[in-house]
């Protein structure tokens, strides 16, 4: 009962199902996961053949997955299953030690930050947007009021909070980069200027790389002075390959058009680098896999690495109800991608902090 190394192609195929298919699990299993918010929500964490994943869970509902998981036993491992066939040993990772802690006005740690994949610590700092409460403009897939409303986490996190948090988490759980996410809170720097007090107190109180998202601002000199208060790679999302699907999935995000983006690139990669420039592309929202490589071919020459997930609905969001892309679709984006990548030899073993480097949300590294 053995798991394929996952630089096979079996394993290659296993990771990318279970991340289209998702995990069915027991209702309370234990791990670490996320529900609501800005980034992989009604996810779990999971250890397969010694590489970390963030998988979708199904426990109840119309959702369900030809895969399941018994009950982990006390050290967190349980045996995955497809179709009621074992397929082997998976681990469920620990709660981090720094969860238990809290900050002297009484915050808890984890609703300041949360781990993501193995060893990458994540927060939204400003947890509201100017786009979220109005559906004329917010993007259809984005759950970042969810746990705000259900007292997940807090508003606004002070660069404070985050530096204690950071520091916490390094020295108990030997986390070794941060992202730092924001909502938009308004069209001119659209969060460049909270990332940039943010980062620079994490930067005073830890050595820890991090990697700061958010909107193209409108003046790029603000990509220098997030580099400068110590941001080592910067992400901006475009979620979507095409204009026309942006515009239908995000109606107010995608009056910052693709070739607004295109621009932003092109004035950040000089700033921080090949490769430590990345956006986060949903597959699944309505591009063919011939617009999602496109624009990636597009991309890596400028520099920027295309980060490529699956899609996955969010209960209480208006694409709760849509199909998540099969594993066929995803293998004939990611294939490809994993070659374009390797003959520009842009890695994400390269990329020193963030999403591309964390690599959970996607089976892509595994395709470089």
């Amino acid at each position: 009962m053995t798991i394929p190394t996952l630089g096979t192609l079996s394993g290659r195929k296993l990771i990318t199902d279970l991340q289209s298919f998702g995990l069915q699990i027991d209702e309370g299993a234990s791990g670490i996961s996320r529900k609501g918010g800005a980034g992989p929500s009604d996810h779990k964490t999971i250890t397969i053949a010694g590489h970390t994943i963030m998988v979708p869970v199904y426990t109840s509902g119309a959702r369900s997955s030809p895969f399941q998981a018994s009950p982990p036993d006390t050290s967190g491992a349980s045996v995955l299953l497809r179709d009621g066939q074992k397929l082997g040993l998976i681990q469920f990772p620990a709660t981090p030690r720094f969860y238990g802690l809290s900050t002297a006005d009484g915050v808890p740690y984890w609703k300041i930050a949360l781990l993501h994949g193995r060893d990458t610590l994540a927060t939204t700092v400003h947890q509201t947007c100017i786009r979220y409460a109005d559906r004329r403009t917010s993007c259809q897939f984005c759950a970042i009021g969810q746990s705000l409303e259900a007292e997940r986490t807090i508003a606004y996190k002070t660069p404070a909070q985050l530096a204690e948090v950071a520091k916490a988490a390094v020295e108990l759980d030997g986390v070794r980069d941060m992202v730092l996410t924001t909502g938009t809170p308004n069209v001119v720097d659209r969060g460049a200027a909270v990332l940039t007090a943010s980062a620079q107190a994490i930067r005073a109180a830890v050595k820890l790389p991090l990697q700061v998202q958010c909107e193209p601002p409108r003046d790029h000199e603000w990509f220098e002075r997030l580099r400068d208060a110590g941001a080592d790679s910067l992400g901006m999302h475009l979620e979507a390959a095409t204009q026309a699907v942006r515009e239908r999935i995000m109606p107010g995000k995608a009056t910052v058009s693709v070739e607004r983006y295109i621009a932003a690139f092109a004035s950040a990669v000089p700033i921080f680098g090949r490769g430590q420039v990345n956006t986060y592309i949903l597959a699944g929202l309505g591009d063919s896999a011939q617009d999602i490589l496109a624009l990636a071919e597009r991309l890596i020459v400028l520099g920027v690495y295309p980060f490529v997930v699956p899609f996955v609905p969010i209960s209480g969001t208006p694409l709760e109800n849509h199909a998540p892309p099969s594993s066929d679709f995803m293998k004939s984006v990611l294939a490809p991608l994993g070659r374009m990548l390797r003959e520009a030899n842009m890695k994400s073993t390269d990329i020193r902090a963030g999403c591309g480097r964390c690599g959970a949300c996607s089976s892509l590294s595994v395709y470089e």
